[in-house]
């Protein structure tokens, strides 16, 4: 898998040597840009009128110590089960939108007061939640139920994160749906892409559309899910504003763009310190940077992650990089560092803030990175927390 994004930015001129290491650095002003231009986008589209609504996803972001820069921007944040809903509720503004594959029957009634929508993954657990959902009603709670479906439209590059893949367990399948399984559904929630631009979400709702239309009056929302990559330079954002206005007008429903990514795209990079080096075959590096501990999709992917500044001349050797766990397949990929490859040397991967921070794991007991807050507009850097020992032991027995 071909990472879409890795612009350096401001980080280009940023100190390694200022953190420790291993350590995760998050520029708020990044954050702010990327959350300046989702509000930009949803304000043109609603300037006629449409009723368009952006929330983060915490699943994929979920730094809550940004969260006032998030609420300064966007609507609200969508979250994937009781934990996240609890997170949002403590520390986020706007609304709460929930959605998990299944709803444990002891969680539901929580997530069902901390939440604006409740989406179900299926009619039938929605039929077994009819008790606690009317409960929910007489006590107050103002809970709006929604429904996701499977467009049944593949349009990922990797089928394990392509939610319209065969065998799917993610969203009811859209050629079952019926009127029966609409009753008392307010809202419709498809998720269909991962860090795609605008094409495939037209091709989603080209087949969405003619399923749903009949229930137009009756759906209050359209959650169209993550995986927009809107704050990409090459997203075709004026073709999404026009998208967005005739989505509006013709379901009469709000609209709902729930991105994670794009939240933070290129806001964060991890610094790590090469630790040896040796020969065995190739030139081999061990880290203090773990692919399967703190960025996980690199072997899920798999990806190659984008270094900061790395060399682009082929006359070098480039130089095996991998962690210290006791997984042989802890590699990260090969580069060409652009310092000197010695023990002790410094270099960051790019675009690291979603989906690594909120996967890392103390496997092998493996240090977690510390996590700092940079504004590369002010120069103004903290650290936000550092992990020790204790940690790793704390959530064992």
């Amino acid at each position: 898998m071909q990472t879409k994004a890795g612009d350096p930015g401001a980080f280009a001129q940023f100190d390694l040597s200022r953190v420790d290491s291993p350590a995760f650095v998050v520029d708020a002003a990044k954050i702010r840009a990327n959350c300046q231009l989702l509000a930009a986008i949803r304000d043109t589209a609603a300037a006629d009128g449409a009723n368009i609504k952006v929330f983060a996803a915490l699943k994929a972001f979920s730094m809550w110590s940004v969260a006032p820069i998030i609420g300064e921007y966007l609507d609200g944040v969508s979250t994937s089960g009781l934990w996240e809903a609890r997170l949002a509720s403590e520390f986020y503004d706007g609304e709460i939108a929930t959605y998990s594959a299944a709803y444990k029957p002891e969680d539901l009634e929580e997530v069902c007061r901390l939440s604006d929508h409740v989406i179900f993954n299926s009619p039938s657990q929605m039929q077994r939640a009819a008790l606690i959902l009317e409960h929910a009603a007489t006590t107050g709670g103002d809970v709006s139920v929604g429904l996701r479906i499977n467009p049944q439209v593949p349009t990922g590059e990797v089928a394990k994160y392509d939610p319209s893949a065969p065998g799917s367990r993610l969203g009811f399948p859209l050629d079952q749906l019926t009127e029966e399984h609409m009753e008392g559904v307010e809202g419709i929630h498809f998720h269909n892409l991962c860090e795609q631009t605008f094409e495939p979400l037209q091709q989603t709702w080209d087949r969405v559309f003619d399923v749903i239309e009949p229930y137009f009056g009756q759906l209050k929302w359209i959650n169209m899910g993550g995986g927009h990559h809107i704050t990409r330079a090459d997203y075709e954002r004026d073709e999404l504003v026009q998208f967005l206005k005739d989505a509006a007008e013709d379901t009469g429903a709000e609209i709902i763009l729930e991105p994670g990514e794009a939240v933070a795209l290129d806001a964060g990079i991890l610094v790590g310190t090469l630790l040896d080096t040796f020969i065995n075959e190739v030139p081999v590096g061990i880290t203090d940077i773990s692919a399967t501990c703190h960025m996980p999709d690199v072997l899920e992917a798999p990806y190659r992650p984008a270094m900061l500044g790395e060399l682009s001349d082929p006359d070098i050797i480039p130089l095996r990089l991998g962690g210290p766990s006791c997984l042989a397949g802890d590699v990260i990929g090969d580069y060409r560092l652009p310092v000197p490859a010695d023990p002790g040397a410094r270099f960051a991967f790019l675009d690291q803030a979603h989906y690594s921070m909120v996967k890392t794991n103390t496997f092998n007991g493996v240090q977690l990175p510390s996590i700092w807050l940079w504004d590369s507009e002010t120069d103004a850097l903290e650290c936000i927390k550092r992990f020790d020992y204790e940690d790793f032991r704390d959530r064992l027995s």
